[in-house]
């Protein structure tokens, strides 16, 4: 990767004020400009998911702590959680917050872990809603949140706090497995319309420790995760812009999910990574969308 073009991509965001710092690697205000993208890219993935049926639903971007337990998450994914505290002592503690906030101290002892934690996707809230039997056929969901992933980096492609889309399909498993395959197919045409090489490949989520190699060995042999990958940086190294997973009965599992026919129901998801396709096409085309290619401008409708 070419960390000279990376750092020099970073400067013209932040001086064209497309991105805007708030001092913590991986957290940035973001302009009307790229706001507008990240809209316009989000409708055209809402237009596939009316034609698909998919039922719209928004949750915060915060979840049950017990979800990420149950799902096991802190179990291959501990690197990534933000869990949220909050101060519930007496004045007593308060006194004692206050003098180390003055005195520039480390104050996180005196905070209470909560019941809640940041959502690391956008999918993990819902799982959870659907305990109990599905309707013939099965339940289609088109979600859209703010997540958190604690991955601090200069990597303006790899935030901290980011906006994910997915759509999630639950019910048989045949139709869950055509259903990703479908998205697979489809998905590529977006980055086509705005000029940028796609390449799809299997991939692997970032499991911690020793035991997330053979969970990483056992993903990649069952091709249980494709990516969508963008060049970025450089050609040898893309970025993934979408995934594609199939997580097979493990939510239905985990939180009782059943088919009409009463098996436990499958689960996949179709995520996409919004700022990072915005970034791509401000790496390609430049920073000033008037003198992007007509085909670009129209399918972001600047």
């Amino acid at each position: 990767m070419d960390e000279g073009s990376r750092a020099n991509f970073m400067r013209q965001l932040v001086e064209g004020h497309i991105l805007i710092p708030m001092g913590v690697p991986g957290v940035f205000g973001r302009s009307a400009l790229f706001e507008d993208m990240l809209t316009k890219l989000g409708a055209r993935i809402d237009a596939w998911a009316r034609h698909d049926g998919a039922e719209r639903v928004a949750f915060p971007p915060v979840i049950p702590r017990e979800v990420l337990r149950k799902t096991g998450y802190m179990d291959n994914f501990p690197q990534l959680c933000g869990s949220v505290h909050a101060f519930v002592g007496d004045d007593a503690g308060h006194a004692a917050l206050l003098q180390r906030v003055v005195n520039g101290h480390d104050w996180t002892d005196c905070l209470r872990q909560t019941d809640l934690v940041l959502a690391p996707a956008t999918c993990y809230p819902l799982y959870p809603t659907l305990t109990g039997g599905l309707p013939p056929g099965g339940r289609l969901f088109d979600l859209a949140s703010f997540c958190f992933r604690h991955e601090p980096s200069d990597d303006p492609a790899r935030l901290q706090a980011f906006r994910m889309r997915e759509n999630v399909r639950i019910g048989e498993v045949e139709r869950v497995k055509e259903w990703r395959a479908m998205w697979m197919e489809r998905c590529p045409e977006l980055l086509e319309s705005l000029d940028l090489e796609a390449i799809l490949d299997t991939a692997t989520d970032p499991f911690f420790g020793r035991g997330g190699r053979m969970m990483k060995s056992s993903q990649a042999t069952q091709a249980l995760k494709f990516e969508l990958l963008v060049p970025i940086w450089c050609e040898d190294a893309p970025t993934a812009v979408a995934s594609f997973n199939y997580h097979g009965e493990h939510f239905g599992n985990v939180f009782d999910i059943h088919t009409a026919a009463g098996t436990t129901a499958h689960t996949a998801c179709v995520g996409f990574g919004l700022e990072r396709i915005a970034l791509a096409v401000l790496k390609r085309h430049g920073l000033v969308a008037e003198r992007w290619p007509v085909n670009v401008r129209a399918t972001l409708g600047v």
